[in-house]
């Protein structure tokens, strides 16, 4: 009778492993950045899961699960936009590739492998993609359909990118100068921001009156920079643990923080949750 208990015991506590196994298994491993679809889902870029979550009708699911195999398509995701057309992008370097997503949800790629260490997404108004590459500190431009891409501009390490009102890229970079603004043909440039304020700057996005917001992994902070003002903290600290990725949608900002495996959403009045719970 012992015995019988004591299997059944080792049994019940497999199971339980095998449970909680299959739970961890289904969670966020490690967020590196988010997007907004035109729909209002979510799309996060999980660096080991490997592949991208999407969050709609209130849960999360999986919208691609890459391969653990090294070169194969968002091995190594590290970047998202949604293009003109409110296409995904993912920027991908275990294939130095940049992929647009079709209608069945399947990665296409771009660039036929020519991009080295896409870091960030911007898209402009007629579709044309730009990327900062890191592997070569530039920022490339590709065209809407695919193509080869052309560098415009040699930037030291930019981690964040998008695009104002006027067209004009909007990089932050760990240059000599935080923040640059940067005509799309890469000839006309000027400071945003001068110096070096953040402690480890990452994406970028700009909010409905022109302010930047600026995710800091190492400041565990998110920045928000108006007109010609010095940078603010408008958040810092817990429970932010390591911010990278930030996307803004409808007046709230959708944080990526790989440390605390969590999307955060804090809304117009300040309110920070973690999205989903």
């Amino acid at each position: 009778m012992n015995l019988f208990r004591v299997c059944v015991g080792l049994i019940g506590l497999f199971m339980l492993a095998g449970d909680s196994l299959s739970h961890a298994e289904d969670a966020m491993k490690y967020p590196l950045a988010v997007t907004i679809g035109k729909d209002a889902t979510v799309y996060v870029a999980d660096r080991d899961l490997p592949g991208i979550w999407k969050f709609a009708d209130n849960k999360w699911s999986v919208y691609f699960q890459g391969s653990k195999k090294f070169r194969t398509p968002l091995n190594a995701v590290r970047c998202l936009a949604i293009d003109h057309e409110g296409k995904l992008l993912a920027g991908d370097s275990a294939t130095r590739e940049i992929y647009r997503f079709d209608d069945a949800g399947q990665p296409q790629p771009l660039t036929k492998g020519n991009i080295g260490i896409p870091m960030a997404i911007a898209v402009a108004k007629d579709g044309t993609i730009f990327a900062s590459d890191i592997e070569i500190q530039r920022i490339v431009k590709i065209p809407a359909a695919g193509g080869e891409p052309e560098p415009i501009v040699e930037v030291a390490a930019v981690r964040g990118l998008t695009m104002d009102a006027e067209g004009f890229l909007i990089a932050v970079c760990h240059g000599k100068n935080a923040i640059l603004r940067i005509s799309a043909d890469g000839k006309e440039q000027s400071v945003v921001v001068e110096g070096r304020p953040f402690q480890f700057s990452h994406h970028v996005v700009i909010g409905p009156m022109g302010e930047m917001y600026i995710a800091d992994g190492y400041a565990k902070s998110i920045w928000k920079v108006e007109s010609k003002m010095a940078p603010v903290q408008l958040m810092t600290g817990d429970p932010l643990k390591n911010p990278v990725g930030i996307a803004i949608h409808n007046g709230n900002l959708y944080i990526a923080d790989p440390h605390a495996k969590v999307i955060f959403k804090r809304n117009a009045e300040g309110k920070l949750d973690v999205l989903g719970k």
